[in-house]
């Protein structure tokens, strides 16, 4: 099939490569010229099977780039993965705002346009950017062409896994509003995946895919009120907790996202929470969980910042992507927990060979209070420097000799 893509950042262009993999005529467009091209990307990403790096992938490709009337007039179906980005206040890397806003929709209604002033026949649009519910229906139809096709189908992907997680999803959603287009998305995912179609109305597929993403923030909101109380319980071990629950797979759902340690972080989770308060208050909802998980996810982070208050060190950070073995810092709970140090007045030391590019010899430094805010496993070879806490809300890390290390979740009294 000939399929096009708009968009060619962290989630179209893993996803363009896919379908070009998958045998899929594919022509990108985006709209920053540079990204057009099989270059390596700057950011850590795998194959669909983890393996890294992606080059030999590329190298063989035949993925293509064009205008984006050249896309148009290839695209059987066109793909839109553009952003929908709040501003960075409500990325989760700072203190919440006391405003909420919805997502700004300007690139993708943009994408729309150029989309609609080229087509010359129907064509099947699929819009992949997050959006709230109704978003299609108030902003995205009155600007398109009455020849566009339009259904709503985001993907459930992970950064640095997006290729893996786009090939072999748990669902495939799709929001369509007709028979036709739900025919030709349908035919065309049996020739990606084994998983099953989940088809509804866009409305309600929009609802799903934030309804998603602010579970997963819920779930470890959850992890973390069990690690605190296991912190301050004698005997308690958060881990055993959490693997107990894990195991309750008919009434509890899965195991993800149920462990101890930093809070919920990347380019959507705490994002999509803020987005959805904003509709709480927009409809207005009785009650607004969304506030009450961002509330807490901050609050967790303060409560990690009064564990390193408590010794007269200099404060330091080790690891601030927003996950483990990944380079990208959006929606960082490190970050979040940096931020409030430098409210408190603290001057905070940085470290993430990901992110940076370059390793450092810890042990040189003079004694700090370390906080491991990312799993890297690269991090199990480090040395400390004598004299120094390490807290750990990860329990991962094994002790060293001078230094005294607290892992967060298991009681020290």
């Amino acid at each position: 099939m000939k399929i096009g893509f708009v968009g060619l950042g962290k989630l179209g262009f893993p996803c363009a490569l896919a379908v070009a993999m998958k045998g899929h005529d594919v022509m990108a467009y985006d709209i920053v010229p540079a990204l057009m091209n099989k270059d390596p990307r700057p950011y850590r990403e795998t194959g669909p099977d983890g393996e890294e790096p992606l080059d030999p992938y590329l190298a063989r490709s035949n993925l293509r780039f064009g205008s984006v009337e050249d896309v148009v007039a290839h695209g059987d179906v066109i793909f839109i993965a553009v952003q929908t980005p709040h501003g960075q206040r409500y990325e989760g890397v700072t203190r919440l705002p006391g405003e909420r806003m919805d997502f700004d929709y300007r690139y993708l209604v943009h994408a729309i346009e150029n989309i609609s002033a080229a087509v010359k026949h129907e064509t099947v649009v699929a819009i992949i950017s997050t959006v709230l519910p109704g978003t299609v229906r108030r902003h995205i139809r009155p600007a398109a062409s009455p020849l566009l096709r339009l259904c709503y189908n985001p993907f459930f992907t992970a950064m640095g896994t997006t290729m893996r997680d786009f090939l072999q999803p748990e669902f495939v959603l799709l929001g369509v509003d007709d028979s036709e287009t739900a025919t030709k998305m349908t035919t065309l995912y049996t020739t990606l995946t084994d998983a099953p179609v989940c088809q509804m109305s866009i409305d309600s597929a929009e609802l799903a895919k934030v309804a998603y993403n602010t579970f997963i923030g819920m779930k470890i909101v959850f992890a973390n009120t069990l690690m605190e109380i296991c912190h301050k319980s004698p005997g308690a071990n958060v881990d055993d907790v959490t693997d107990a629950l894990k195991k309750a797979g008919r009434r509890l759902l899965g195991p993800l996202y149920l462990d101890g340690g930093m809070a919920d972080g990347g380019g959507c989770h705490p994002r999509d929470n803020i987005a959805m308060s904003w509709l709480a208050r927009e409809l207005p909802l009785s009650h607004d969980i969304f506030e009450n998980l961002m509330t807490a996810r901050e609050r967790q982070t303060e409560w990690l910042v009064e564990l390193m208050c408590a010794y007269d060190l200099p404060k330091a950070i080790i690891g601030y992507s927003f996950k483990a073995g990944i380079n990208l810092t959006v929606g960082s709970p490190a970050l979040l927990l940096k931020a409030i140090l430098e409210e408190r007045g603290f001057r905070v030391f940085l470290y993430d060979p990901l992110v940076e590019g370059t390793e450092r010899n810890l042990s040189k430094l003079d004694p700090h209070v370390f906080l491991i805010g990312a799993r890297h496993r690269e991090f199990r070879a480090l040395t400390f420097p004598k004299g120094s806490v390490v807290i750990d809300p990860w329990r991962y890390l094994a002790a060293q000799n001078g230094v005294t290390f607290i892992p967060v979740g298991i009681c020290q009294a």
